[in-house]
Formats: C-alpha cells, sequence, structure tokens
C-alpha cells in the first residue's frame, strides 16, 4: 500500500466532520475525509431530519385533534404512512449529494470506506494509507446494544424510516428521546404504542417535573409507559414478537409487530483500533483536554459523539468542528463553551430545556427559587387550546441569573433560547427602578396581548406580561 499524505484526515464525514473542514481549508491544508456511508450522517439522512418530517404530521394530528375546539368539523382521518415516508424520503434524498458537491468546492477528499488507525499518524481504509499531521476522530454514532436475550429481533430508527406499513402495535425498549419522539408520532397515527424503561424515569438526564408534564399528556394520547422494567428477553412469536418483562416483581408479557431499541446512541469508536493510534478511551468516549485534543495524541482531536464533556447533538457536533478545525489551524487555543446551549425533545408538544435541572441546581449549594407554572389557564394556552403548558425557571437568590429554564407547551423550543442567551451572557431580570429588589417573577407567556387589554385577562397572565422587563447583565 502506498502511503499518501495530508494536513488532516477526518475520520467521518457527519455534522463534525464537515464542520472541520471550513477552517482548515480557508487556511489552505489539505483534507481527505474518510466515510463509509453517506455525507451528512445520521442526522440528515436518517435522524433529526427525516424525524421532523414525522413529527411535523404529527402536529397536524394534534391540531386537528383539538379542532372541535376551535367549532371547526373534520371528518374522520385517515393516514397514508407509506406516502409519509416517501414524503420523507423525498425531501432529504438530495442532502448527501448537495454535500458531496460542497467538499468538492472545498477541494475536500472524499475516501469512501470506514478508517481504522495502523499508527498514530496513519489510517487504512481499503488499500489506501493516507497519514497525516493532524487525525480528527468524527464517526458519529450507532444505536446502544443491548445486552437481552433475542435483542437481534429489534429494529432501529434507520428500519422505522424505511418502513413504509405502518405497526399496528409497537414496543419501545429504553425511554430516552427517540422513544418519546417516534412514539408521539405512532401513537397519533393509529398504533398501538409501549414504552418499557429501565430506569425509574423517562429521559433520565432531563427535569423531573418537565418529565413527568410529558409523560402525563403522553399517557393522555395513549402511550402506555412502564418505568423500572427489566426486559428479561425478546422471540419470536407468530408474525408479532413477544416481549417478557419484570415490573413490581411480577413477570409480564406484552406482543408486538414491531420491538424497537429505544435505548439511544452511542459514540461509533468501537472498531477503530484506537490503541494502534495511541487514543485513550474509557466508556465509549475519547479522553479529550480543554481544546478537544486526545490526552494521549496530541495529533488526534475528537468532535461530536465521541467527545465525553458534551450531549450527542447535532449543532454541538457542527459547533465542535469548527473548534477543532481553528485549534488544527492555529495551534490548541479555542476552547468550546457549552452554557446556554438548549436541546428539545420533539414530541408534540415539545419538551425544551436549558442550564441546569433543579436537582442538579440544588447539588451545587447554590439558593435557589424554582418558579414553577401550570399556564393551561392562561389565555394564550386557552386560545390555542393547548393541553399542556408549563414552565419551570430556576434562579439563584443571590446572583439573581437564571439556572435553568424547562418547557413543555406549544412554541417551547423557540422560547427556549430566549433564556439560553440569558444564562450565556448572565443576564437577569431589571431591578426596580424604586428599590435594590430584584424582580423575581418569571412567567413566560406567548400572548401577544398589550397592557391595554389586561382586564380581560387573569391576574397570573398580567404577572406574566409585567415581568417581561430589560435584561442586564450579572
Amino acid at each position: 500500500m502506498a502511503r499518501e499524505t495530508f494536513d488532516v484526515v477526518i475520520l467521518g464525514g457527519g455534522n463534525a466532520g464537515i464542520g472541520v473542514t471550513g477552517a482548515v481549508r480557508r487556511a489552505g491544508q489539505s483534507v481527505a475525509m474518510i466515510e463509509a456511508s453517506d455525507l451528512g450522517g445520521t442526522c440528515p439522512n436518517r435522524g433529526c431530519t427525516s424525524k421532523k418530517v414525522l413529527v411535523a404530521a404529527g402536529q397536524v394530528l394534534h391540531d386537528i385533534e383539538r379542532a372541535a375546539v376551535h367549532h371547526i368539523a373534520v371528518g374522520k382521518l385517515r393516514l397514508d404512512w407509506a406516502a409519509l415516508i416517501d414524503r420523507e424520503k423525498d425531501l432529504i434524498k438530495d442532502i448527501p449529494a448537495s454535500l458531496a458537491r460542497a467538499m468538492v468546492r472545498r477541494e475536500v477528499e472524499v475516501i469512501k470506506g470506514f478508517g481504522t488507525f495502523v499508527a498514530p499518524d496513519t489510517i487504512r481504509v481499503g488499500d489506501r494509507l493516507p497519514e497525516a499531521r493532524h487525525i480528527v476522530i468524527a464517526n458519529g454514532s450507532k444505536p446502544r446494544p443491548l445486552p437481552i436475550p433475542g435483542a437481534e429481533h429489534m429494529i432501529t430508527t434507520d428500519d422505522m424510516l424505511r418502513d413504509r406499513e405502518l405497526p399496528a402495535c409497537v414496543i419501545f425498549v429504553g425511554g430516552g428521546v427517540i422513544s418519546l419522539e417516534f412514539s408521539h408520532v405512532y401513537a397519533r397515527a393509529g398504533a398501538d404504542v409501549t414504552i418499557l424503561e429501565v430506569l425509574p424515569q423517562l429521559l433520565p438526564a432531563m427535569d423531573t417535573d418537565a418529565v413527568a408534564r410529558l409523560q402525563t399528556e403522553s399517557e393522555r394520547i395513549g402511550i402506555k409507559i412502564s418505568t423500572s422494567v427489566s426486559v428479561r428477553r425478546i422471540e419470536p412469536a407468530g408474525e408479532q414478537f413477544r416481549v417478557i418483562f419484570t415490573h413490581d416483581g411480577v413477570e409480564q408479557v406484552a406482543m408486538a409487530d414491531r420491538v424497537v431499541n429505544g435505548a439511544g446512541r452511542v459514540a461509533n469508536i468501537d472498531n477503530l483500533d484506537l490503541a494502534a493510534g495511541r487514543v485513550t478511551h474509557a466508556n465509549g468516549r475519547v479522553a479529550v483536554d480543554q481544546y478537544l485534543r486526545s490526552t494521549s495524541n496530541p495529533r488526534v482531536y475528537v468532535c461530536g459523539d465521541a467527545v465525553p464533556i458534551s450531549p450527542q447533538l447535532s449543532p454541538i457536533a457542527t459547533y465542535e468542528g469548527d473548534i477543532v478545525g481553528r485549534n488544527i489551524v492555529a495551534g490548541a487555543k479555542y476552547m468550546p463553551d457549552y452554557v446556554g446551549m438548549a436541546t428539545s425533545v420533539y414530541t408534540v408538544p415539545a419538551l425544551a430545556a436549558v442550564g441546569l435541572t433543579e436537582i442538579a441546581a440544588r447539588r451545587t449549594g447554590a439558593t435557589i427559587d424554582v418558579h414553577d407554572n401550570d399556564m393551561r389557564d392562561w389565555f394564550s394556552a386557552r386560545s390555542y387550546a393547548e393541553t399542556v403548558a408549563w414552565s419551570k425557571v430556576i434562579v439563584d437568590r443571590v446572583s439573581d441569573c437564571i439556572l435553568g429554564a424547562h418547557f413543555v407547551g406549544h412554541g417551547g423550543q423557540e422560547l427556549i433560547n430566549i433564556f439560553g442567551l440569558a444564562i450565556k451572557f448572565e443576564l437577569r431580570p431589571a431591578r426596580s427602578e424604586t428599590t435594590s429588589t430584584p424582580i423575581r417573577r418569571f412567567r413566560p407567556t406567548s400572548s401577544t396581548c398589550s397592557d391595554a387589554h389586561s382586564d380581560t385577562l387573569s391576574s397570573q397572565e398580567r404577572e406574566g406580561i409585567s415581568s417581561r422587563t430589560p435584561f442586564r447583565r450579572c
């Protein structure tokens, strides 16, 4: 095999890897990108983008469900599932080719195949041996393997997005983001949906109260949820599958047409031969310093799902890729800042969050105020006939800075970004003109009514409107 020399070799052609190419190509460095599948990786081809097409359909079904409240008569609904899947495929079909053209314009050489380390500075992919001054691990993620007898009978989101037949009955093993998002679509489409979660709480990284509101709404639309379960085995049963699990010490059996691995995703680094690259890793992630550089091999940088200090989100992967690219060009000097980065679970309605959960905030030892609001009786919620409208804002009582914000309800995935900015830039509500006491009323509302119409609002809503005061730095 002949060796080839590049300035940078990137393992992975997803959001993170593509994010690296901008800075290094502007600096004139030569780049090879190794990708075994479609450019763009999971998010645009079989993840976030595809999912949101289905979520949009779920939102329409939700709106139609509430039509009678608005005195709109509708007939019996029929969702053409095969056509919806075809629409999803049509919307994403051009993404890999578009990204390939972008790499051509940037003069990035794309090598098809799966790369593995053969030395600290060299990768093998097929019959090629590209070596580089810098190697970037940006391989993305894969479904988390589950040590359950019969796990081979489970399908993944890739399979779900190829399935043109709506299953009558679906069981999700695991109560993570994937399970919640897809279960809302399936349930509204008419499928019988069950979620089995081993932990006491769905979405364990999210605020407990926020998850409780989302679980109540999920159960309202017919999703059956069991937590603290242990799945014993999965076995074929004719044209269906039988899932045997224990709950509260009692063995139970559930039947389904599809059993889905909903236990989340892990970094796709198992087959990279990191030992050959002298790259230290633990618990499925690569050990990195504050500049996203391998702690054991300074030639290697990491961005995206293999980074141990950040959540596995595609916008964060792109952000980390740009930082890695700039560090390769300028030397290790740029550090990621994750403060104020929001996340959303795209159920209908969405759960959105930024900053600390209430439990995490209390663990810091800070003295906090927690502003918990059920907003279903607010005019803004009633006008849209919202079935759930809830918020929690956590404030440091000493500094008056916002530590965390959590929403479940209409538009929460957009509103959360305002609180992300407040956290990132250490903003707080302005103090009163006549007193040094901080204004502590955090009651977000989407209402556009002015104070001139306040006589039509509840006292809670008037308080919410009056609290929208300018922010000041802490």
